[in-house]
Formats: C-alpha cells, structure tokens, sequence
C-alpha cells in the first residue's frame, strides 16, 4: 500500500535523500525498492523505463548501506541514491536499446565515461529510460517501444529525446536522471514535465570513449536547481583525447546555487528561432510573468534578440544525420523509424563540401549570434513557443505544412543555443491554461555560474520542488 510518507520520500530531491542516507534514517536499500515498486506499479501505463534492473540496483543499494555504516566519511556524495541513465548512453550489463528495434537484446560490456562518473558518486542505477530512436525527435514516441507519457496528462507526450528522464522525475519514479541534449532534448522535456533541465556548456562534459559532439551533451534533470548543479559537478570534466573542453570552473557549480547573482542585464523575447512560428498565448503568458518577476528581483530587462539566421537551423539535422549514417553500428536501414530513415537517405546524397559548407555557415552564425551576448548576461524566453502535444500527434501531422511546423516548433527556442554551445535551462516556473507546466528558459553567455545563480534566486522567489502530479 502507498503512503503518504512514501509519495513525499519519493519526491524528495536527491541532495536530501542523501543526507538522509547518511544520518541513517533511511537507507539506500529501502529508497531503492520504494522506486521498484513506483516503477512496477506506473511504468506500464507512462512508459518511462525501457529496461529495469532491479537486482542490480538492490545489490548495489546493499554495497551502499554497508559502506555508510562501516565507513561513512568514504562514502561518495550520493552514496545509495537511486537515479536513472537515458537509453542512448552505453552501460555495462544493461540493455542498451539506443530507442531502436535492432538493438532490443544488445548489453554493452562497458560504461561510457559518464556512467562510470555516475557510480563513483555513488548513485544506484535504477534502469535506462525512454528515448526516441537516436535521439533523433522532439517527443518520445520509438516504433518498437511503448511512448514515454506525460505523468500531468498521460494522453500528452513528456517531449524529447529525454521524455523518459524527464517523466520518470516528475513521475516520483527517480529523485534525478541522465539526459542528454542536442537540440533542446533535456530542456524540452524538462518544461513539458515540470522540471529542471540543465545543458551545460559545449565540452563541459566528455563523451568518452566516443568522439565529442558538437552539439549534443549530457546534462542532468532534476526537481531543484541546487540537484541539477550537484548532479553537473559529477558528470562534469574532460576525458584523455576530448577534440575540446570547456574551461573549468573556479569552484564546485553547486556552490554557486545561493550565491548572489548581482544586478544582471537581461534580455527577453518570444520571436523563435526558426521562420514561420509564433509562440501562443499562455506560453507568451508565462513568459510575461517570468520577465515581471526579474524585474522585481531587481534586473535590467530589455527586449531584445540574437541576430539569427532561422534557416541555418536545419543545418544541424544534416551534420547529426551524417554522424549517425557513419555510426559503425548503425542498424539495416529498412530496421529503422521511417522518419530516421529518411533524414539517413537524405544526407546520403550530400557531398562532403555540402557537410563542410554547413558546417562553416552555422560556424559563422554562431560567432554573429554570441556577439549579442557581449552587452547582455542572459536571454530569457519560453522553452516552447506551443502547448504540450498530444501522444501519436506528429504521426498523423507528419506530411501536413502545419504539421511540419509544429514538429519543428518544438525546438524553435533551444537549439539554436546546441549550435553556438552556450549553457541553457529550463525552469519550471508556469502553469498554462490547460493546467500542464510551461518551464522557462534561460540561456547564459559562456559559463553555468551565472545562470545557476540566477536560477537559484528564482527558485527561491517562486520555489517548486513541492508541485507534483497526482498519481498516488
């Protein structure tokens, strides 16, 4: 039977959970079979984790529990709590399905670099959650698995790729999750679901042992600011070989949750990035209130925007399907999602100076569009410019103009900030009309310090860690 002290343990975030791991009043093993059984009993129906290891997870809870009443000053910082690894990333032992059919029985023999940073903080993994194949689509709807469910409105997509991260979290199945971001795939799930979605800075965290990308990174979910910098600083870090870094901090970015942000110069606007979309009204809604609350705390706001060209955006598409039609273990192409299929067959008759010359003009973009950010310390606007869409509703709209435009509206305002690789996150800060949560996004010059920060003071003006969905 559900408690009520079990629903308010497993919303509790994950920096709590583990002080309360380690003043012993709850242990790891008990936080762990309170997920098992959440996931047992909700995943059927929301569709969050493609694969669970619960045996796995219990011993290593067990190894957990040991090592903080044995020797608790050994013990990492999340020692013993349960978290999740989105199933594009590769983990030794665990099914590994990259969100595609071909892939449904394949388990790696090793973790990649991150995973390994993820279990040396301790964290017990529960699973792999819900992606779109490759990551590849703004909701989380793969051809071989069940969709990833809104927990707010089940009959709503959780957005994508992370729409399984980010529903597990606001679904009480996880305390915080892996995703990874490479055109708004933790942002936008993060705001579709009511939660936190960090993409931190371009080579902030290593792609070990797989080439770095350009655009896309991990990055943590999570339901306070304060978790999501927890959760940078153990992801965070080069790796021997990395084509690029971001420079490292001056300090542990949690550290910076708390700490002033000053008087900052904000912009904000709710013209997307890409032509042709204009943001509906309760999405505009929330972002006039986001902007009152700013200036209330005290900052300079302006409207204003980057100089961007919206149809360099496309570019992208084209580079991330080239690197997966190169991908050494790319599946039979008739195994694949049609819409995979033909982004695959479509770069396939590119040149090599076709990839080259869109990757120099979304180069030139990028310096054109970063310049704006020399007079301003942050630009804020909605993470969507749309409401939450419903499940399957891009399979029937999928050949339709405003079909098209509206799939492409999901990522209007965050990936032109995946191409110029600035810090971004989306903060659940709104409800719209129809009750579902609209985040707010923040994107910062060059580093996570000052956004963290900014966050932070948000978070504590209008706090949210306590709003859930009621699904026992």
């Amino acid at each position: 039977m559900t408690t009520t002290a079990d629903i308010d343990l497993a919303y509790t975030p994950a920096l709590e959970q583990a002080a309360l791991l380690r003043d012993r009043r709850v242990t790891s093993v008990e936080l762990t079979q309170l997920y098992l059984r959440r996931i047992e009993e909700h995943n059927p129906r929301l569709g969050h984790f493609l694969t669970v290891v619960g045996d796995q997870a219990l011993e290593a809870a067990r190894t957990a529990d040991q090592l903080l009443a044995t020797n608790p000053e050994d013990a990492p910082p999340f020692c013993g709590v349960p978290t999740s690894i989105k199933d594009l990333v590769d983990t030794a032992g665990i099914r590994t399905t990259h969100g595609t059919a071909a892939f449904a029985d394949r388990v790696p023999t090793h973790d990649a670099e991150v995973v390994q940073r993820i279990r040396a903080a301790g964290f017990v993994i529960l699973g792999k959650t819900n992606t779109p194949e490759f990551g590849m689509a703004p909701v989380t709807e793969p051809p071989a698995y069940p969709p990833a469910r809104n927990p707010w409105d089940p009959d709503r997509t959780t957005g994508g790729s992370s729409g399984g991260a980010a529903g597990a979290v606001a679904a009480g199945l996880c305390p915080i999750a892996h995703g990874s971001d490479g055109g708004g795939s933790i942002r936008v799930p993060a705001s579709i679901c009511g939660v936190v979605g960090l993409k931190p800075s371009r080579g902030r965290i290593t792609n070990a042992p797989e080439p770095q990308h350009l655009f896309a990174t991990e990055g943590p979910i999570g339901r306070t600011v304060a978790d999501v910098a927890a959760f940078l600083d153990v992801m965070a870090g080069p790796n021997i070989g990395d084509a690029f870094s971001a420079p490292p901090p001056p300090r542990a970015f949690l550290d910076e949750v708390g700490a002033p942000p000053g008087r900052l110069r904000i912009a904000w606007t709710d013209t997307p990035f890409i032509e042709g979309i204009a943001t509906e009204p309760a999405q505009r809604h929330a972002l006039d209130g986001a902007v009152a609350l700013l200036a209330d705390l005290g900052h300079d706001l302006e409207e204003a925007r980057p100089d961007w060209d919206a149809s360099l955006t496309t570019g992208v598409v084209t580079i991330f399907a080239a690197e997966l039609a190169a991908w050494p273990e790319l599946p039979p192409l008739d195994t694949l999602d049609p819409w995979t299929r033909l982004l695959i067959e479509r770069v396939a008759n590119a040149s090599a100076p076709d990839i080259a010359r869109a990757e120099r003009n979304l180069a030139l973009a990028c310096r054109k569009a970063m310049s704006f950010f020399e007079h301003v310390d942050v630009l804020v606007t909605p993470t969507l410019p749309i409401a939450t869409p419903r499940i399957g509703e891009f399979k029937t709209m999928s050949d339709e103009p405003e079909g098209v435009m509206r799939y492409s509206a999901m990522s209007a305002f965050t990936a032109a900030f995946n191409l110029t690789g600035q810090p971004a996150i989306s903060l659940p800060l709104a409800t719209a009309d129809d009750g579902l949560p609209a985040g707010i996004h923040l994107v910062g010059r060059a580093d996570e310090a000052t956004l963290l920060r900014l966050a932070s003071q948000i978070e504590t003006a209008r706090p949210w860690a306590d709003r859930h969905p009621q699904i026992s």
